[in-house]
């Protein structure tokens, strides 16, 4: 007589290349969910949050060369890293040979130059062309390797300790930037993405067996940046900052160049995955959970 073998599927190994702002939330979820998850910093105290939230820290800077060992061994790549004049530094340092065929792969892109899924990509600025070059060299390499790819782009981001509450009260790098003003660009529009949305985004791709190519990470109201910071003051109980126009606002050049496109996203294929609607389908919704979140705890400082 054979006794019976229950066979233990292996963890599933996710590798993510620039753990920042948005990619954190999500690297915790596949922690909670089983995952072995490793991601670069360049940081050593950094290294060490990380590790205490359970994420493998691989202390790295480009150009260095990635750890081959690891790179074969993933099932799930997450480039969280913007281009520079060179192109993507995470796509120059990846191993040519030993990459797993049928792994999957989501490039947190911009959304800075498209409407829809399906437009022509025609970039108005030096970062949209940088942003189209890494993903048409994530594009090719995908190809040559059989990973699965997804260009995740995503809109203006905003969550925790970084939105329009946040730089009304306090010195913080988005106030430091101009974005506590109330900034007058007539016809100005654009969307937004709360943080936990782009999370709720990125696990619901790795939970289909067939993914699709693009995903526009945004939000329901393409709004004007002034609606924002208006709607801010009034939850706060204080008077919105007064209008400046724009050729005369005290902008750093990141945040001038918010302004150099003016787009309305559809994100019918984001709400698709998410089974038909966001965490936070608005702004307003945004602010308000962010302002009883951050009432209860204080308002962030630098």
């Amino acid at each position: 007589m054979v006794s019976s073998v229950t066979l233990r599927r292996p963890m599933p190994k996710a590798v993510i290349l620039g753990i920042g702002y948005s990619a954190t939330p999500f690297a915790q979820q596949l922690v909670e969910k089983g995952w072995s998850v490793w991601a670069t910093t360049r940081d050593e105290e950094k290294a060490a949050a990380l590790g205490a939230q359970g994420i493998d820290p691989i202390l790295w800077t480009a150009p260095d060369s990635l750890p081959s060992s690891l790179i074969q061994q993933a099932d799930l790549f997450v480039v969280s890293l913007a281009p520079t004049d060179e192109g993507c530094p995470a796509l120059a340092a990846m191993p040519q040979q030993g990459v797993m065929a049928g792994s999957r792969c989501l490039y947190l892109s911009s959304s800075g130059v498209w409407i829809d899924e399906e437009t022509v990509c025609v970039p108005h600025t030096d970062r949209g062309h940088r942003r189209l070059a890494a993903e048409q060299g994530w594009e090719a390499f995908a190809a040559q390797h059989g990973m699965r790819l997804t260009l995740c782009r995503l809109a203006g981001i905003y969550g925790p300790k970084r939105n329009a509450l946040a730089s009304l009260k306090g010195d913080t790098r988005g106030a430091r930037a101009g974005l506590s003003q109330r900034v007058i660009k007539p016809g100005q529009v654009f969307n937004r993405i709360h943080r936990d949305d782009i999370a709720a985004g990125l696990m619901a791709l790795v939970g289909k067996d067939v993914l699709p190519k693009k995903v526009n990470f945004a939000d329901d109201l393409p709004t004007p940046p002034q609606d924002v910071i208006t709607y801010a003051a009034s939850l706060l109980g204080i008077p919105p900052p007064p209008e400046v126009p724009f050729e005369k606002a005290a902008l750093s050049p990141m945040a001038r160049s918010f302004y150099a496109d003016n787009k309305r996203l559809r994100n019918d294929r984001l709400k698709e995955l998410l089974g038909g609607s966001l965490l936070y389908p608005t702004y307003r919704e945004g602010l308000e959970a962010l302002f009883r979140l951050e009432s209860a705890f204080g308002y962030p400082r630098p």
